[in-house]
C-alpha cells in the first residue's frame, strides 16, 4: 500500500517538505521494480532491486536523522508510526557488527535451509572459492568491514561487486590465507551481464537535490550545499 494512502490528508510534522520529494522518488523506484518484466531472471533475482530500494529509502532517513540531525523526533515517529520508513533495520543499524545490514531478510534464519543467516554476513575474508550473492537480496556482503562507501556490495552494482573481488584478493595475498584467487574471476556470460544491467536500472530522479543524496548513499558525492532533499 502506498504510503500516501496511509498517511491521507493527515496533519504533516514541520521538515515533511523536506523529506517528501525523495518519498516520491523511492516509492515510484519500487513501483518500476514490481512492474518490470521478469522474463529470464530467477525468482529471486526479481526481488533484489525492491531490497536495494528499501535500504536506501530506509539509510536515507537514517542519515537525515540519526547523523545529520536534520529531522525532527516529531517527523521520525510520524514516519515510524505510519510505517513509511523499516524501524526494525533502522534500529539494527544502531548495534555494532549490524552498520550496513543489507536487510532483516539476512539475518532471518528461517529463510535459509540450514538455518543460518545469509552469506552476505559471512566476511568476503572467510568466504572460499567464487563470490556470490545472497539468494534473497542480491546483497554480497553487509558484514562491519566488508561494506564499500559506508553501504552493502550490491551484486547489481559492478563498481561494488568489483571492491568485493578487489577485498578478497587482498585477503588471499595474505600469509598463510590459502585462497584460491583465480575462483575470483567471474565468466564474461553476455546473458548474465545484460540480466545485471536490467536489474541495476540507470534513471535517476529530476529533483538534483534528491539525484545528489541518492547518489551520496550510493557512494558519490553528496549534496553541494549539504541541505536535505
Amino acid at each position: 500500500m502506498s504510503w500516501r494512502i496511509r498517511v491521507g490528508s493527515k496533519p504533516k510534522p514541520e521538515g515533511w517538505e523536506q523529506i517528501e520529494p525523495s518519498l516520491d522518488f523511492f516509492e515510484n523506484k519500487l513501483r518500476e521494480a514490481v512492474d518490470d518484466p521478469h522474463e529470464g531472471k530467477r525468482k529471486a533475482e526479481s526481488q533484489w532491486p525492491i531490497h536495494r530500494i528499501h535500504y536506501e529509502k530506509n539509510r536515507y532517513i537514517y542519515e537525515l536523522y540519526y547523523k545529520e540531525r536534520k529531522i525532527s523526533a516529531d517527523l521520525y515517529e510520524f514516519l515510524a508510526r505510519h510505517k513509511i520508513i523499516d524501524t526494525g533495520l533502522i534500529s539494527k543499524w544502531r548495534k555494532p557488527g549490524y552498520e550496513i545490514l543489507c536487510s532483516m531478510s539476512a539475518i532471518n534464519k528461517n529463510s535459509t535451509n540450514f538455518g543460518t543467516s545469509s552469506i552476505c554476513r559471512v566476511p568476503l575474508a572467510q568466504r572460499s572459492g567464487h563470490i556470490a550473492p545472497s539468494h534473497t537480496t542480491g546483497c554480497v556482503s553487509c558484514a562491519s568491514g566488508d561494506g564499500v562507501n559506508g553501504g552493502p556490495i550490491w551484486w547489481t552494482d559492478p563498481h561494488t561487486l568489483w571492491a568485493a573481488k578487489a577485498k578478497k584478493r587482498k585477503a588471499a595475498a595474505r600469509p598463510g590465507a590459502g585462497a584460491d584467487t583465480d575462483a575470483l574471476d567471474e565468466p564474461e556470460d553476455p546473458e548474465v551481464a545484460k540480466r545485471l544491467r536490467a536489474l541495476r536500472g540507470d534513471a535517476e530522479p529530476e529533483d538534483p537535490e534528491v539525484a545528489a543524496r541518492l547518489n551520496a548513499l550510493r557512494g558519490g558525492a553528496g549534496p553541494s550545499d549539504g541541505g536535505a532533499a
